[in-house]
């Protein structure tokens, strides 16, 4: 405790001399991080400002939240979403999940440990490493053509050479073309299951929102060929290893996803696990990921990803949903009545959600839930004294 105390006058005064604001000094220094591993701090409630009552009926509540949408042997997977292109796990955990104050774990439930495909969750992930391809000056600016800088056939179209990074971002790319055997039109129940959509005539490039995979997978092809190397060595490298997550998660590509750069064979992930695949990680992991982005990409003394990208991850586009760079908003108080206008998330079908609410410190974790985040949210939230 000493040890810990003279640490912080120090940094303290370092700061003073230099005529920084002495309360920017103060802030950093009390930030837990949780180590990693196991060793991760618990808060009763009462002294992270929390209600215990209140709490414990929000963890209650979702405890009896098992999800409809998704049978725990995943045998609905291709009546939903068509085709399976990759792997699917056999059984998955129970609805379960995790809240944090401050860093600090107030409450938890179910098998957190367990590693399950968390669909499109992955999305904000690659929106992460995004980020990261840009502080490492491999894109000089969000707003080039992706063309500009990939030439590998997939933007050579009138209709591809006008798609920029942030288009993929906002989902507003109309991308259009055919990658891993799926379409962008999503046309074919047998390939698309009930995510069929009917045909409809393509719009400029940045004019229109549609959530759409095969644009997103494109995305995360056109990084790996940045990075030349695979996308999930770069997560561990860049993010997983230094936040302390364990050594459980994986970022599975499907089989035919395999493309030759600077003379090697790498496999191309997914923005989800739509058609199999995916990024399959636990709980406890997910939160890590989540305490980072309420960081803006601070981790202990290291800045992993500019907190100016995080700045700008969410915000609202022009156009379609309430929606930033492959995250949810909630700047319109449509999608989470109940919680503040500046959380967002990462959501995944199963429903799987990281929850981030600046304003509160918190992060809430929650996976297999039926579908209502808001009404877990509301309850938590009830609890802040």
């Amino acid at each position: 405790m000493i040890r810990h105390t003279l640490s912080a006058f120090a940094v303290l005064l370092v700061f003073s001399t230099c005529q920084r604001p002495a309360q920017q000094s103060v802030n950093q220094s009390t930030v837990y991080y949780p180590a990693p591993g196991d060793a991760w701090e618990r808060r009763k409630p009462e002294q992270v400002g929390l209600d215990a009552a209140l709490l414990q009926q929000a963890v209650t509540f979702a405890q009896q939240q098992e999800t409809q949408q998704m049978p725990r042997d995943f045998s609905t997977q291709e009546e939903i979403f068509g085709t399976l292109l990759g792997p699917i796990p056999s059984d998955r955990a129970q609805t379960n999940g995790l809240i944090l104050k401050h860093g600090y774990i107030v409450a938890e439930w179910g098998e957190t440990g367990r590693p399950d495909p968390t669909y499109s969750v992955a999305k904000s992930v690659l929106s992460t490493i995004l980020g990261l391809t840009i502080d490492r000056g491999l894109i000089k600016d969000v707003h080039d053509p992706v063309a500009s800088s990939i030439q590998d056939g997939g933007y050579d179209s009138e209709q591809n050479r006008k798609v920029t990074w942030e288009h993929h971002l906002r989902q507003t790319s109309e991308w259009e073309g055919e990658l891993w055997g799926k379409k962008h039109d999503f046309v074919g129940t047998a390939a698309y299951g009930r995510g069929e959509r009917k045909p409809r005539t393509l719009q400029e490039p940045g004019t229109f929102y549609e959530y759409n995979d095969v644009r997103v997978n494109r995305l995360a092809l056109s990084l790996l060929r940045l990075w030349k190397k695979p996308l999930p060595n770069v997560l561990k490298d860049e993010i997983m290893d230094p936040i302390g997550a364990s050594n459980t998660w994986q970022y599975v590509g499907y089989p035919n996803a395999r493309v030759k750069v600077d003379g090697k064979m790498m496999s191309s992930v997914s923005g989800g696990t739509r058609w199999g695949g995916g990024l399959w990680i636990n709980t406890r992991d997910e939160a890590r990921l989540g305490y980072l982005a309420l960081q803006k990409g601070r981790w202990n003394d290291r800045q992993l990803v500019s907190a100016n990208w995080f700045k700008e991850s969410v915000k609202k586009g022009p156009t379609g949903q309430d929606y930033g760079y492959l995250w949810w908003l909630n700047t319109e108080k449509k999608a989470w009545p109940n919680a503040p206008a500046t959380s967002f998330a990462a959501i995944g079908a199963g429903s799987n959600i990281i929850w981030i609410d600046p304003e509160h410190d918190l992060v809430i974790v929650w996976r297999w839930h039926n579908g209502n985040p808001d009404a877990l949210f509301k309850r938590v939230l009830a609890a802040v004294k």
